[in-house]
């Protein structure tokens, strides 16, 4: 072997070895300085790295979420050391590096929300720290139908201010619309057979859903869970269906609608719910019981006794109000049967009509929104009301119109913010039009804030989207 190549092998042992040095010194320095990370992270405790909220879809529904992500596996959250500000109920659901915050309840609009969760720990130990998040929900938008005796008829889209109203809908004749957080449901008329159509909140993408045949469309309602519509339809030459219950689904509207059935026969209903929160239906037949149904359980029909009406079901708590023919008004657990008076309100109101539960999404605000008629000495009437009643029976009038007015349906926003009045003004000289579901031919829908009893606005139009269902 020669001298040089002796030379170009030490060389290269040399050289290796080299590395062999500094790799090691660079994988050292960055075990400590790895080492350090942790320890810094460690001696911090977790912090939020990542927020998921839809502000705009905490508004219109229940069960919208706010998600924080941390740095860290988190230990086990109490739920108790949770809190949202301004109140609103929630549930929590903490696993990882994460804790979501489920809203039971719509929340209110344009409003500043602070979600904070105190003492949380990294699963390995440390400090506890705080963590912190704030949104704002947007300001509120509502749909309202307007009828033109000399045109076409016309859904609109509207602040609560009524301010740059914008038309999303037109047709000849709409008898009645729903809406969901992403859709709008429409039923139309032409030569006296019912049309129904799904499309975009936009009036984008109009869609025709199918019907059982040629007939009429009514009592519309939608469900957000499983997007869904339901509504009554009739046979206009008496053959067939009579207000038949059928449901359709919304992202299948070219499959055939499905009747919902009580002892393996097509149930026909004189009033009827869905109920929030579920697949669940409950309904009037014409034989006057009321049925709890869920056609997508195995369950059999659940028979409640005889009622009259059902005046709404509650969101979060499946409680239903409803009219029995001997007890009047009464409160129905769905998922027990028990069954309550309402509270009497601390002060006489009148004649009490329909009644709303208000969800507790704002301070004092549970209770119920009711409509009353206050009668004069003589036996006629003197004027017509809506009332919030809290749980412990404080009444406190909302809003009130004379007996020259008729007082056509209250309506409450989504989160019980606000609550709609719809009013026929001078009823006696402002006659219904002559459509499939008709209407006095001139409507104002009044805005009032149910914590301050202040008016928010008169909007032209009726059937504001808030309404479960039309004022028929």
């Amino acid at each position: 072997m020669s001298t040089e190549t002796t030379r170009r092998g030490t060389r290269r042992r040399a050289g290796l070895r080299r590395f062999a040095l500094t790799l090691v010194g660079v994988l050292a320095a960055l075990a400590v300085l790895g080492g350090a990370g942790a320890a810094v992270s460690l001696a911090q405790g977790p912090r939020v790295t990542e927020v998921q909220v839809d502000p705009a879809s905490a508004i219109e529904v229940a069960g919208a979420r706010a998600i924080l992500t941390v740095n860290q596996a988190l230990a086990d959250v109490d739920p108790d050391r949770v809190s949202v500000t301004p109140a609103a109920p929630f549930t929590v659901d903490a696993a990882g590096r994460s804790v979501g915050v489920r809203f039971t309840v719509p929340l209110d609009d344009d409003t500043e929300y602070t979600v904070r969760v105190d003492g949380a720990r990294a699963v390995g130990g440390g400090p506890e720290t705080t963590l912190e998040t704030t949104f704002t929900t947007p300001p509120a938008e509502v749909f309202l139908l307007q009828r033109d005796p000399d045109g076409d008829d016309t859904i609109f889209r509207s602040t609560l201010d009524g301010e740059n109203a914008v038309p999303v809908y037109t047709a000849p004749t709409i008898e009645d619309f729903r809406a969901t957080s992403t859709r709008l449901v429409v039923a139309t008329a032409e030569d006296g057979v019912s049309g129904l159509q799904v499309m975009n909140r936009d009036g984008s993408d109009v869609t025709a859903v199918t019907l059982p045949g040629e007939g009429i469309v009514q009592a519309l309602q939608v469900s957000q869970r499983g997007d869904l519509a339901g509504f009554t339809y009739s046979d206009p030459g008496g053959q067939g269906d009579a207000s038949v219950l059928y449901t359709a689904r919304l992202r299948e509207p070219a499959a055939d609608p499905v009747p919902i059935e009580v002892g393996g026969e097509a149930v026909s209903v004189d009033r009827w719910r869905f109920v929030p929160d579920s697949s669940a239906l409950l309904l009037i037949d014409f034989d006057g019981e009321l049925i709890l149904t869920d056609p997508e359980a195995d369950a059999d029909p659940a028979l409640l006794g005889g009622a009259i009406t059902i005046d709404a079901i509650a969101r979060g708590t499946y409680t239903a109000i409803v009219e029995r023919v001997e007890q009047g008004i009464r409160q129905l657990d769905l998922r027990t049967g028990e069954e309550t008076a309402l509270v009497e309100p601390d002060r006489e109101l009148g004649m009490l009509g329909a009644v709303t539960p208000v969800t507790a999404g704002g301070e004092g605000r549970a209770g119920t929104i009711r409509q009353y008629q206050r009668m004069l000495d003589s036996g006629r009437p003197e004027a017509q009301l809506l009332a919030h009643v809290a749980e412990d029976g404080t009444a406190r009038v909302l809003f009130e119109v004379g007996a020259e007015d008729a007082l056509l349906q209250g309506c409450v926003s989504p989160s019980g913010r606000y609550v709609a009045a719809l009013v026929a003004p001078d009823i006696l000289t402002n006659p219904y039009d002559v459509g499939g579901q008709p209407i006095p031919g001139r409507v104002e829908t009044h805005i009032v804030e149910v914590d301050t009893g202040e008016e928010v606005s008169v909007l032209s139009g009726f059937d504001i989207s808030w309404c479960t269902t039309g004022p028929w």
